[in-house]
C-alpha cells in the first residue's frame, strides 16, 4: 500500500535528490529546455512552476524566496526580468514534458524533453536581416 507516500525518491539522498532538484530547474530557466528522464521531469516540473508563479509579482519578498530555493543568482535574475513578464497573462501550466522515443544509453531509462510552453525566439544574426 502506498499510503501517505509522497513525492519522487529518484534512489538518492535527500541532500543529493534537493541539490539535483536545483540544479535541473536553474538549467531549465537558464536554457529554457532541457533533456532528463521522464521520472526526473516530472519530480522537477512542479518545482519549476510554482517559481515561475512566484516571479509573476516582481517583489523583494518574491525574489528573496525565489533564490532561497534556487540558490542560483543568475538563475533568479532571469526568473523575475523574462520568464516572469512572459507569463503574467497565463494562469498556469508553464511547463511541459514531451516524451522521446530514443532511451538513455547505458541504464535505457526513458528520456523526455522538459521545456517551458513559451520560448524566447532565436535572434537572427546581424547580416541576415540586412540582406
Amino acid at each position: 500500500m502506498r499510503h501517505r507516500v509522497a513525492g519522487y525518491k529518484l534512489g538518492r539522498t535527500t541532500s543529493h535528490r534537493i541539490a539535483m532538484t536545483r540544479n535541473m530547474a536553474a538549467s531549465v530557466i537558464e536554457h529554457e529546455r532541457i533533456i532528463t528522464t521522464v521520472q526526473k521531469a516530472k519530480a522537477v516540473k512542479p518545482f519549476v512552476e510554482k517559481l515561475v508563479t512566484l516571479s509573476k509579482e516582481a517583489t523583494q519578498h518574491n525574489r528573496r524566496q525565489a533564490f532561497s530555493r534556487l540558490r542560483n543568482k543568475e538563475a533568479t535574475i532571469k526568473l523575475f526580468d523574462v520568464l516572469g513578464p512572459r507569463f503574467k497573462d497565463r494562469p498556469g501550466g508553464y511547463c511541459r514534458i514531451i516524451k522521446l522515443s530514443k532511451r538513455r544509453l547505458g541504464d535505457a531509462g526513458e528520456r523526455a524533453i522538459l521545456e517551458f510552453v513559451e520560448r524566447t525566439p532565436k535572434e537572427e544574426p546581424v547580416g541576415a536581416a540586412e540582406e
